[in-house]
């Protein structure tokens, strides 16, 4: 009788973890996190790049929110949910007045998925005006 009831258990708990792996999941998956701009002349102004992703998962992503570490960085990303198996952009201005070297920037990605939060990196080196 144990033995039924040990069997009966273990075979509730491998299907629990099997509805657990078929659960409906957003996740971005990007295909890169960092973006070197190389080498900015000051004097031209706004810099631009872009970080692409797909949602990878089984249900819509939605971009909550995108921090960037400064004033100097400027993220824009989508507004609308992300279907399984789409693509988005989230798009960087990046101004480097008043900056002279090397730079490393980071923006934070809050969304709905999975992994709740992604971190983005810029860097590059500012040749200021003369």
């Amino acid at each position: 009788m144990k033995h039924i009831l040990i069997c009966i258990i273990i075979a509730s708990l491998a299907s629990l973890a099997s509805a657990k792996d078929k659960a409906e999941y957003a996740e971005a998956t990007f295909a890169t996190t960092e973006a070197d701009l190389g080498f900015i002349r000051e004097e031209k102004g706004v810099v631009k790049c872009e970080f692409e992703f797909k949602n990878t998962g089984t249900s819509p992503l939605i971009i909550i929110d995108v921090k960037a570490s400064c004033g100097c960085t400027n993220p824009d990303f989508p507004r609308q949910p992300i279907a399984p198996g789409k693509k988005g952009k989230i798009k960087v201005k990046y101004n480097p007045a008043g900056v002279s070297g090397g730079f490393r920037k980071s923006l934070i990605v809050k969304t709905n998925g999975r992994e709740k939060r992604t971190s983005l990196y810029i860097d590059g080196s500012v040749i200021p005006r003369k």
